[in-house]
């Protein structure tokens, strides 16, 4: 199962992340969690102790180098477009348990788009972890759709947009819903979040229409204040059942 989370910032799509990816790990399942947004906060989701300690794979220039023949610091050098990165994932991966995981990093933009080595090194990864057959990948996203290309898009199951009863995520959902259609990926759906009462769940249903919604979490204040805590995530009675549904569909 492959199944990348995005949505605008602030609306709980990390939180969403470390709740599957902790569910899918306590079944048993290998799992490789892996943060793709520049603002990496996967990490303390998770409950790992100093997620500041943890180097992400964009700043490990030497591996980068060797890899894929250079950096972004070597102006004019060929470097190979396909780089080896089977054996990443268990190398570099944080290990918690049947879990992995991997932070991406942050590559700043260039002009025209990034075809920098650092890019090419960190979208074959990507590429290569959505192609693994047993393991259950969760990839936690920017509001966009960045780290995938054609090429890649197919090997993700699903795209869950969380989304949350306001403007500014409606108007996000909207255009990565677009953008996804666009690059083909095969089932999106939305998750709605910090749903207070039904008008608030008729918002969502009204401004986006034809796309699915597979549940909808309430407002849990305990949930954001274990995540300002960083110490990781303990789901109540009643968000455990709503992650346990989600899960369910996504098999089906």
């Amino acid at each position: 199962m492959k199944i990348a989370l995005t949505g605008k910032g602030g609306v709980g799509k990390t939180t969403l992340a470390a709740l599957l990816a902790q569910r899918y790990a306590a079944q048993g399942m290998r799992v490789y969690a892996i943060d793709a947004d520049p603002d990496a906060n996967l990490a303390s989701m998770l409950g790992v102790p100093d997620p500041e300690a943890i180097v992400p794979m964009v700043e490990m220039k030497a591996l980068i180098k060797e890899r894929v023949g250079a950096t972004s610091q070597d102006l004019g050098t060929y470097f190979s477009l396909n780089p080896r990165v089977d054996d990443i994932p268990e190398r570099y991966g944080l290990r918690l348990g049947n879990l992995r995981l991997l932070v991406l990093g942050h590559v700043p933009r260039a002009r025209g788009g990034c075809a920098c080595p650092e890019n090419v090194f960190l979208r074959e990864l990507v590429s290569h972890a959505l192609t693994l057959h047993d393991e259950v990948v969760i990839l936690d996203m920017e509001a966009g759709v960045e780290h995938l290309g054609r090429g890649t898009a197919a090997g993700v199951d699903w795209m869950l947009i969380v989304v949350e009863p306001s403007r500014q995520s409606l108007e996000t959902a909207g255009r990565i819903r677009r953008l996804a259609g666009d690059l083909g990926v095969p089932r999106i759906a939305a998750v709605g979040n910090k749903i207070a009462s039904p008008e608030d769940r008729a918002v969502l249903e009204q401004a986006l229409p034809g796309l699915p919604f597979l549940a909808w979490l309430p407002h849990d204040p305990e949930l954001r204040a274990q995540s300002l805590r960083g110490r990781g995530l303990e789901a109540s009675a009643g968000v455990a059942e709503v992650i346990a549904n989600i899960m369910e569909k996504l098999q089906g």
